[in-house]
């Protein structure tokens, strides 16, 4: 059984925005600059640095800056811990509907 990490509220705070989890998803397939980053969403660039400063403080990416470049990775280890809680409660959930099934289907005979 996963135990409970102090940051998975942190994170799923930070992953509950559609910003920042299309950038968490997008980053799921390499590293890439702030500026790609921001590219497909219309906002102020100050606006789009305090989403990355969430997912950083969330611990779900790093970022770093070489030259005028800042580029941005996942921290893959952080989505480990809701990966675990989503495990972890998942048996209790397809349990609980297993049950929730073979009442109902008492009730047809």
């Amino acid at each position: 059984m996963a135990t409970f990490h102090p940051h998975l509220p942190t994170i799923f705070a930070a992953l509950s925005d559609p910003t920042r989890l299309k950038v968490v998803e997008r980053l799921a397939m390499g590293p890439a600059s702030i500026s790609e980053l921001s590219k497909p969403f219309e906002m102020a660039g100050p606006s789009f640095l305090k989403h990355i400063k969430v997912l950083e403080n969330a611990g779900l990416v790093r970022s770093q800056k070489l030259g005028r470049v800042r580029s941005v990775t996942l921290v893959p280890d952080a989505l480990r811990w809701v990966d675990e809680w989503a495990d972890q409660h998942r048996g209790r959930w397809e349990q609980r509907l297993d049950q929730l099934g073979s009442f109902l289907s008492q009730g047809d005979n």
